[in-house]
């Protein structure tokens, strides 16, 4: 939009407060902002010579302006918050952070259970969180395990059920990790007790929790009871050396605290957030943020701390920040240390911010050197098997069957040397009666480069097929019927003696043992086995595969499991003589079985 174009709406635009939408030419919002006063702000734009390039892309790109008048500046703050969570508008401030938070739940449900979870649902249970660390969440976990008895059982505790008797005390009880509720040991009111002991301690309120378990302990030695009086002082002892142990600034006053800092350098910004409650740093966290038209760096920290004000339910009152900003929310103080504990705070939090920024130049610089010394592998692997190219795109196949049985095969790809497992693949082996390695190859190389020549992908420059001789004939057969012949480059690694075969040559290539070209290619293996059994284990333990024998006419599922139970496989059946299986399933059902396998065209394959 030109200065002209935007003169003649410009008079309709109120000076009121509120947000104020850009929309390019196909109507998609490309920034949201707010502003005390809607004409002034969004005059600015087109009144000004912009030294920022990506601000003057932004002006040409405005086809349409939109505006929402509103009560308030804090008003105003929250819708556009709200708007650009909605539409992520392409020129506003990215906040890079697409992780999944972890919650502690409090299930709702008679005898809560107190766990972790990823996904809070609206399901009327109480989520503690978010918390930025697993490890931190498991940590309380443990904590909460060790001083405070609660179920960890899925048992559905309802009145009526623990009335019936239908439950029995587990070996948690005997260890003193619960008190029972199953049994009725333990009443709703007690456990809603120590729920509310797990509220106290995740909010670091640990004054209620010690009190009573002293008064617990006081009664218990009144009552001559000292083994279990000197348990509850060990609970004492562990609650008091585990706040202290995770206490960071000790002595600091005035409530719960937010505190910010900032490092900006060019169009990324680095925002670190300390969550202090009583004294205790309680959660940190760093974000990236992306900027993209020269914000200042006021704009960005408060638009941060409402995005992760937010993201952590976070309802301190007071806010301490390296310098002054223009943030609006109601009943919350902002303040600038200019010494003390606060300052302090500032400065541990840019120490984290400058850390987070040092892990992530240092992950790059690993990344770097990662890739580097992966084309060294692929350069000397290349060399060794004499391949024509770089093979930066390598794919390996493998069979997998289950005592001889329910055959499926496997594919992984690697791409500059990593796996690529995007581009994994399974196949159930469709066209093979029986087992048949060899033919089950042949498929399964023959599905996967028919797709690619189909879609016109690029094929690999190398094909690991993970057997010996014949299945590497076999997956030539279905290379030379598709006419690939000449554009893949195919070999075989024996099992037993990792030795590498290629097509027609009577002698195998043998690697140095701990020569890098074989390492990789072990490792190559041994992905695509794991991945193929990985995969037969979940169609096994879905009732996918049918027992071949039940396709036998005249043998049923009851013959046919009594035969598996006692020769472990089919394969094993089927080099059996008559009278071992008449010995398990009596002569009749054994000269069907033997018939079955010794037809003379079931032998073709065997």
């Amino acid at each position: 939009m030109t200065q002209d174009a935007f003169s003649k709406i410009a008079a309709t635009i109120p000076h009121q407060p509120g947000i104020y939408k850009y929309f390019d030419d196909k109507g998609a919002i490309i920034y949201v902002g707010k502003a005390k006063n809607l004409r002034k702000r969004v005059g600015s734009y087109f009144n000004k010579t912009f030294t920022n390039y990506k601000t003057h892309e932004l002006v040409q790109r405005i086809d349409r302006i939109e505006f929402t008048i509103v009560n308030s500046e804090p008003d105003a703050f929250f819708l556009e918050n709200s708007l650009i969570k909605q539409f992520q508008p392409r020129y506003n401030i990215n906040l890079k952070d697409d992780k999944s938070y972890p919650y502690i739940v409090i299930k709702n449900e008679n005898f809560p259970r107190v766990y972790l979870t990823r996904q809070p649902t609206n399901d009327g249970s109480e989520y503690l969180g978010p918390y930025t660390s697993v490890f931190r969440v498991r940590e309380l976990l443990e904590f909460i395990r060790r001083t405070i008895p609660l179920r960890t059982c899925t048992l559905n505790l309802t009145k009526n059920n623990i009335e019936k008797k239908k439950f029995k005390v587990c070996l948690e009880y005997h260890l003193g990790n619960c008190k029972g509720p199953c049994e009725g040991l333990q009443s709703q009111e007690d456990y809603d007790e120590s729920i509310r002991q797990v509220r106290n301690l995740l909010k670091g309120n640990l004054s209620p929790v010690i009190k009573q378990f002293k008064e617990e302990m006081k009664a218990l030695a009144a009552n001559l009871q000292f083994e279990k009086a000197a348990y509850i002082k060990k609970k004492i002892e562990y609650l008091e050396d585990y706040y202290q142990s995770k206490t960071v600034i000790t002595g600091l006053k005035g409530g719960d605290k937010d505190v910010f800092s900032i490092i900006k350098n060019n169009d990324i910004a680095y925002v670190n957030y300390l969550m202090v409650r009583s004294g205790t740093i309680v959660q940190t966290q760093t974000n990236k943020l992306e900027t993209h038209l020269d914000e200042p760096a006021e704009e960005i920290l408060v638009y941060a701390i409402e995005r992760l004000r937010d993201t952590f339910k976070s309802d301190a009152r007071e806010i301490v920040v390296p310098f002054p900003i223009d943030y609006t929310a109601e009943e919350v103080e902002i303040i600038v240390p200019k010494a003390g504990d606060r300052k302090k705070l500032i400065e541990l939090s840019e120490k984290n911010a400058n850390y987070f920024i040092e892990e992530l130049k240092n992950k790059e610089r690993l990344k770097i050197s990662r890739n580097v010394d992966q084309v060294k592998v692929l350069e000397q692997l290349q060399t060794d098997l004499q391949l024509q190219e770089l093979p930066v795109h390598i794919e390996c196949f493998d069979n997998s069957n289950f005592q001889g049985s329910y055959p499926v095969s496997a594919m992984v790809c690697f791409k500059n040397g990593v796996p690529s497992k995007k581009d994994y693949r399974h196949f159930n082996v469709k066209t093979v009666q029986g087992i048949n390695d060899f033919a089950s190859m042949k498929e399964a190389v023959y599905r996967r480069y028919k797709r690619l020549k189909e879609e016109q992908q690029d094929f690999p420059q190398l094909v690991i097929i993970d057997g010996g001789k014949g299945q590497l004939g076999a997956a030539m057969e279905a290379v030379e019927e598709l006419e690939l012949h000449g554009m893949i480059t195919l070999v075989g690694l024996a099992k037993n003696e990792e030795e590498i075969f290629f097509p027609g040559d009577q002698e195998s290539l043998k690697l140095p043992y701990n020569g890098s070209s074989l390492k990789f290619i072990r490792f190559i293996r041994d992905q695509v086995h794991r991945f193929g059994v990985t995969f037969h284990r979940q169609k096994r333990s879905k009732g996918t595969f049918k027992n071949e024998l039940e396709d036998i006419k005249g043998i049923g599922k009851s013959t046919a499991d009594t035969l598996l139970k006692e020769f472990r496989s089919v394969k094993n059946i089927r080099e059996k003589n008559p009278e071992e299986i008449a010995a398990v399933v009596g002569h009749a059902k054994a000269k069907i079985v033997w018939e079955y396998f010794h037809d003379a065209g079931k032998l073709k394959n065997e």
